[in-house]
């Protein structure tokens, strides 16, 4: 009997290899075998995913004004007495729902933190290459310069920048520009640990037998930088982002619980928390408790990926 041909397209033999191979990777062998890594990247996902859906979904905007209802104000969470449809979590002072706010101010929140961490890799892979290749006074200046603002707080030199910038910024820029400041003071404060990083490993590679054939077929420098020694940087760039990508969702909320960060007319998850922290003991403890709930989550599931991450790409614990 002559086979009938299947219309649907099939796996070359090249696709089912790369698949195999990478599901045969150590890496891969490695996140299967930490249920609580896949447990974290599950539930990061799925914050991320209802922060950036919220809009088809939640009752309503939280920072649109028109809104807001005051005879909604301090409703609590919908499984007590009280509680009314759709406000699930409740309502705040101001009779803005906090789900909704939750996962407005996460979207804000991560955003803030991913923006902060890529320019914060920009900045301090360009400074390590910089100061690692060249080495004399650039390192020196970089480097100097580096170790400046290791020597005071992360928090403080955030919170210096922060209150600079809003200072220089016209009264009614401040709350428009609040997140350009933000990523502006995480940056300042975070470059260091990726530049470090990349200074150490350019210093090495840069006497290597490949680097100085690459100099004497006169291949530019630039090149050299980016197509050859960047890429043996990678691996604890790529670690400590993902760890940075956590911190940085925790400085802005620091920032915002400080008054320094986003405006209270569009809250962050630090800025609800600082607007619920006074209800806490009033009766109205939803206000900040759910807040604070879901910061936990995001960092707490950031750092357990990169807690992995480190862990799996370790050769000395493979």
């Amino acid at each position: 009997m002559t086979p009938v041909p299947s219309d649907e397209p099939t796996a070359s033999p090249q696709d089912t290899g790369k698949r195999g191979k990478w599901r045969d990777g150590e890496i891969y062998q490695s996140f299967r075998r930490r249920p609580a890594t896949i447990g974290a990247a599950i539930l990061l996902l799925f914050l991320i995913a209802t922060a950036f859906l919220s809009p088809l979904f939640v009752p309503q905007n939280p920072y649109d004004a028109a809104q807001l209802d005051l005879l909604n104000a301090e409703i609590p969470p919908i499984w007590q007495a009280d509680g009314q449809w759709p406000f699930i979590l409740g309502t705040d002072t101001q009779g803005r729902d906090v789900l909704s706010a939750i996962l407005y101010g996460s979207r804000v929140s991560i955003v803030i933190g991913v923006a902060a961490v890529l320019l914060s890799l920009i900045v301090g892979i360009t400074f390590g290459l910089l100061a690692g290749y060249y080495g004399g006074i650039i390192d020196t200046l970089l480097m100097r310069l580096g170790d400046v603002l290791l020597s005071i707080p992360t928090i403080l030199v955030a919170i210096l920048v922060s209150s600079l910038a809003r200072q220089a910024l016209p009264a009614s820029l401040r709350d428009v520009g609040a997140a350009g400041v933000l990523v502006l003071a995480i940056v300042l404060s975070s470059w260091v640990q990726y530049a470090r990083t990349v200074r150490a490993q350019a210093s090495v590679e840069r006497e290597k037998e490949y680097v100085l054939a690459a100099r004497v077929l006169h291949v530019p420098n630039r090149r050299i930088m980016l197509g050859h020694i960047l890429p043996n940087t990678l691996t604890p760039i790529f670690v400590a982002a993902t760890l940075n990508f956590g911190m940085a969702i925790l400085t802005e909320a620091t920032l915002s619980f400080l008054g320094i960060g986003m405006p209270p007319g569009q809250p962050s998850l630090g800025t609800l928390i600082r607007l619920g922290n006074d209800y806490l003991f009033s009766g109205s403890w939803w206000i900040v408790v759910f807040p604070v709930m879901q910061l936990s989550f995001l960092v707490v599931t950031v750092n357990m990926i990169g807690d992995w991450l480190r862990d799996a790409l370790n050769p000395k614990l493979r």
